[in-house]
């Protein structure tokens, strides 16, 4: 059943949700060179580290890379659990790439990296783009430049995308991951979005359901970008919360006021 605020809008479905198609995805200018520099990255070949602060947007990049990146060259690889231990991680790469995984952490490994050798006969070149980079257990962490080394160190037969908090940048700097940090070549930063960004976004979104006309009044967006501090994930929650009260209360423009409420509501919740 539709929700009555939709119907109330007339939206054919909810503006604000995460299920968008790659191709349909928005990204700021800023964003979009993102991208680009990451489809560059990666057709030289390079791995990259990929940072920002929660909710700005790093997954949107990744998708839109996904989309972009040609099918007939590249293979990716999405790993989201970065938790695990040095075997059971090489087991997610295995089951995430077809293959049976083995039962010592030198065969789940040998597995790996064979099948990277065999897609670089096919001139495919894989890149396993590993979410959460932050949280990697220290011994994978420890290992992953090994797994960069093929032929004596002279093929770069893979590229790693590590994708995390900025807490990443430091551990990637320390001392005792040279080995790493020297084999990542591009290192890029998702900012928050901008004031004229979020307004875009906004008007995006409503567009992209069929609404062409103006529902936030230039006040509550205002508000909207200063409460999400500029990210995706938390402009999409408080946009849906305010249109779904301000169509409570039989209002047709989202303002202020109404914003104001949500944004203390959610303040005494977390008090």
């Amino acid at each position: 059943m539709t929700p009555a605020w939709l119907g109330y809008f007339g939206f054919k479905e909810a503006p604000f949700s995460k299920e968008v198609a790659d191709a349909e995805l928005w990204l700021p200018s800023s964003k979009s060179v993102l991208v680009d520099e990451l489809c560059e990255a990666l057709s030289d070949r390079a791995s990259v580290s990929l940072v920002g602060e929660p909710g700005v947007g790093k997954t949107c990049v990744l998708r839109a890379l996904r989309h972009r990146l040609p099918s007939a060259g590249f293979r990716l690889t999405y790993c989201q659990n970065a938790t695990l231990g040095r075997r059971d991680f090489y087991r997610q790469l295995c089951l995430a790439l077809d293959l049976t995984p083995s039962a010592t952490a030198a065969a789940v490994f040998y597995a790996v990296t064979t099948h990277v050798e065999e897609l670089g006969q096919q001139r495919l070149h894989p890149v396993f783009l590993l979410d959460e980079a932050h949280l990697l257990h220290q011994e994978v962490l420890d290992h992953l430049h090994i797994l960069l080394n093929y032929q004596w160190d002279s093929k770069s037969l893979l590229s790693l995308v590590l994708v995390g908090l900025p807490e990443l940048e430091g551990r990637l700097a320390r001392l005792h991951h040279r080995s790493l940090f020297s084999r990542i070549h591009t290192r890029l930063r998702v900012n928050a979005l901008t004031p004229d960004d979020t307004a875009e976004y906004l008007r995006f979104r409503l567009g992209r359901v069929g609404c062409e006309k103006e529902l936030f009044s230039s006040d509550a967006i205002a508000m909207l970008h200063e409460c999400a501090s500029g990210a995706l994930r938390d402009l999409d929650r408080l946009a849906t919360a305010a249109l779904r009260e301000t169509a409570r209360k039989k209002r047709k423009l989202v303002e202020r006021e109404v914003l104001a409420r949500i944004v203390d509501s959610d303040a005494a919740e977390t008090a």
